[in-house]
């Protein structure tokens, strides 16, 4: 049943909707979620309350939010967990394929790299962080200036005009 609301609010959001339709559905389910941020994830868990995500962030596609860890039951007993709230601050970019675990905080101006675990608060501003575990790997600062000269600004354009501009600007693709 879940699946469905995402589908639907998926739909409207293709049919004018934006992303704020994404947004409601996740607000909906009890997410506290800021003005601005852009959703690309179902995020899935069983106790959304835990979740606060700030103003202007962007979440990319197949982000997971770890609210809970069942493992201590092997421990304690079976009828036991570990819970904790996930804050994400403003500003930022969690990208695809990352994993954000319970209890953890991330400061304003953070950009998790894709395929990254946060395990760990991130308490500095204006940070990069990537890995398993995420650490800290530079600056935006540094990020900045490392990817200017391949920056495109496309605004709001559609699917085909991105794609015309992009291959017709071949010198703006980044390579690593």
């Amino acid at each position: 049943m879940e699946e469905i609301g995402w589908i639907i609010a998926k739909v409207r959001c293709r049919l004018g909707g934006g992303k704020n339709e994404l947004n409601k559905y996740l607000r909906k389910k009890g997410i506290k979620i800021g003005v601005g941020t852009k959703t690309a994830s179902n995020i899935k868990t069983a106790e959304p309350y835990l979740i606060e995500i700030g103003d202007n962030v962007t979440i990319s596609h197949s982000v997971d939010f770890i609210t809970h860890d069942n493992s201590v039951c092997k421990i304690f007993g079976v009828y036991n967990d570990i819970y904790g709230k996930i804050t994400v601050g403003n500003n930022c970019f969690i990208g695809a394929h990352a994993v954000i675990m319970y209890g953890v905080t991330i400061a304003d101006n953070v950009i998790v790299a894709s395929g990254s675990v946060v395990s760990k608060s991130i308490k500095e501003s204006n940070v990069i962080v990537a890995g398993c575990p995420a650490k800290i790997i530079g600056t935006w600062d540094k990020f900045e200036n490392k990817v200017k000269g391949n920056v495109m600004k496309l605004g709001d354009k559609v699917y085909e005009e991105k794609k015309s501009y992009i291959l017709s600007h071949p010198e703006k693709l980044i390579e690593r």
